[in-house]
């Protein structure tokens, strides 16, 4: 034994030295072809981070929806209270930099991986990716500092840059990408394609378009990429078809994040999304067998009234009449709502619950409807007439049901039940091609090309088989309104009313909880930025960074 010892002494250094088999270094893993793709994958996920979770800076304190029974964020929602320590205000400002920061490792493992053929359209993916995160943050916070080294020890001190200056990084950003990435279509290959760069290039330059640095020839730029992401194709997939479950990756997505049941196994009350839980305010509660709901970001007034008799978006947008029917779970058969609207395999026997009256009904419509639809009458059934459903009727009749759900995120296979979460699966579509028609017909009116813009609106309105408008109804608050129709509750809202500084003017003509006041903050500033978060002050050693005005 003594031996023994003796010898295992004698050899320690190499008894010791590591070789692992089954585990490999991040850094030698990346400089491989597979590595490298695996870390462009992450960047991808990252986007999770950014629209999975709580969406109130994407349409809080808007035109389009307002608090109903549940409260929202005082600040976000209403601006009186908005500081920059409130809830919420961080939400983009953090996942933002992670991405970014997530694609700077990217950039630089590109010049020290394996080289292969495809390595520049990767870096061209990542740096769409970056492009995005840092256009959310501009339009936010305005100028954010521009970070495009590869941190790897801390660092404690940041200069905030001009907005213009970000912008220029934009646009490097998506030059670099739309020259390298692939064409691949989107709905195959699921990733970022010229037809992608494209449509976010003409959302940079049309933002830019609007603020006081933005260049002469931006709105004719804008126009001219988002023609190039339409590529001819006309709008041709039935509105009732765009957001059906298990159709996301249409001939229209353009861009998306994408979700997969399977992958949120490991932690489902996570690793899913909250977007169908914030816009569907439906009867919540196990006791009925519905999914758990929120009474947050219910439609205004306002939204609710932009459609017209015969406008498509009406029915596929809403659920306007609420089903109910039985359902066996472990022997049990209870009646509950709103999942036999997807699942049963008899759609004539089910009972309609709730009813929501259309803006353009009369009375004879009213009667009509209820003869024609006697037989399918629940015991309970409540019919909602028109303007006892909005948001705002919420102060006067607080009940479950009494605000319509909107339909077109419902996710009828959730990874948990009501009882845990409002966990969905489904993807969540940041571009398509009916949001691309209407910024090239904002980018054409803003480039005084009137007629073409009209050409690209009433494209969307065929589609929705409404009429034409005329060209003495183009306006920017045409658009605006058309844009709230075609994209309701798609994260889009408050980004258009800042870009086109219409945030106070609407929000406080069409949002019961707001008023112009609102807006007014220190030394008589606006609050149209969101606020620099105070955490970030607190972080940063560099104490000449300013906060936005009005905070």
């Amino acid at each position: 034994m003594l031996g023994i010892i003796a010898v295992s002494v004698s050899s320690c250094s190499d008894y010791i030295e590591e070789d692992s088999r089954s585990y490999v270094p991040a850094d030698a893993t990346y400089k491989t072809a597979s590595g490298f793709q695996l870390l462009v994958n992450t960047n991808y996920a990252w986007l999770k981070s950014i629209y999975g979770g709580n969406p109130w800076l994407f349409e809080a304190g808007t035109d389009m929806y307002a608090e109903g029974r549940t409260p929202e964020p005082a600040g976000l929602s209403q601006y009186t209270l908005l500081i920059p320590s409130s809830d919420n205000v961080a939400d983009l400002y953090t996942p933002c930099y992670q991405l970014i920061q997530s694609v700077n490792k990217t950039v630089y493992y590109s010049t020290v991986t394996e080289q292969t053929s495809n390595l520049n359209a990767l870096v061209g993916e990542a740096r769409f990716l970056r492009a995005q995160a840092y256009f959310l943050l501009v339009q936010t916070y305005g100028g954010v500092p521009v970070v495009n080294q590869h941190i790897t020890t801390p660092v404690l001190s940041f200069t905030r840059n001009t907005a213009e200056e970000v912008y220029t990084q934009i646009i490097g950003d998506l030059d670099f990408a739309l020259a390298n990435v692939g064409t691949a279509a989107y709905s195959t290959a699921g990733k970022v394609n010229k037809r992608a760069v494209n449509d976010l290039l003409a959302k940079v330059y049309l933002t830019r378009g609007y603020e006081t640095f933005g260049k002469a020839d931006d709105f004719s730029k804008a126009a001219a990429y988002a023609d190039a992401a339409i590529a001819g194709q006309a709008l041709n997939v039935a509105w009732d078809q765009l957001f059906k479950p298990g159709n996301d990756l249409n001939a229209e997505t353009i861009f998306s994040v994408q979700y997969d049941k399977a992958s949120t196994s490991t932690d489902p009350t996570k690793l899913g999304n909250n977007q169908f839980y914030y816009f569907s305010s439906y009867l919540g509660g196990a006791e009925t067998g519905a999914p758990l709901r929120s009474y947050n970001l219910c439609p205004t007034d306002y939204a609710l009234a932009l459609y017209e008799k015969g406008d498509k978006r009406w029915d596929a947008t809403f659920m306007t009449e609420i089903l109910e029917g039985p359902e066996t779970t472990n022997g049990v058969t209870k009646t509950i709502l709103y999942y036999p609207y997807y699942r049963s395999s008899n759609p004539a026997s089910l009972k309609v619950r709730h009813f929501y009256e259309p803006k353009w009904f009369t009375a004879a419509d009213k009667t009509a409807w209820m003869k024609a639809n006697a037989s399918r009458l629940a015991s309970t059934f409540v019919y909602h007439p028109w303007g006892e459903y909005s948001a705002a009727h919420t102060l006067i009749k607080n009940l479950d049901c009494y605000t319509i759900p909107v339909k077109k995120f419902d996710d009828p296979d959730p990874t948990t039940p009501s009882s845990t979460g409002p966990v969905s699966t489904r993807d969540i579509i940041v571009s398509r091609l009916g949001e691309t028609y209407l910024i090239a017909a904002e980018a054409y009116l803003k480039a005084g090309v009137p007629s073409t813009s009209l050409d690209r609106l009433n494209e969307v309105r065929r589609r929705a088989g409404v009429a034409n408008a005329t060209t003495a109804q183009l306006n920017i608050n045409y658009i605006l309104d058309e844009r709230g129709r075609e994209l309701l509750g798609e994260y889009k809202r408050w980004f258009d009313l800042k870009r086109t500084g219409t945030l106070v003017e609407r929000a406080s003509a069409y949002n019961y909880k707001i008023k112009a006041a609102n807006f007014v903050g220190i030394d008589g500033k606006l609050k149209i930025l969101r606020p620099i978060p105070q955490t970030v002050l607190d972080l940063n050693q560099n104490k000449d960074f300013p906060q936005n005005p009005g905070y």
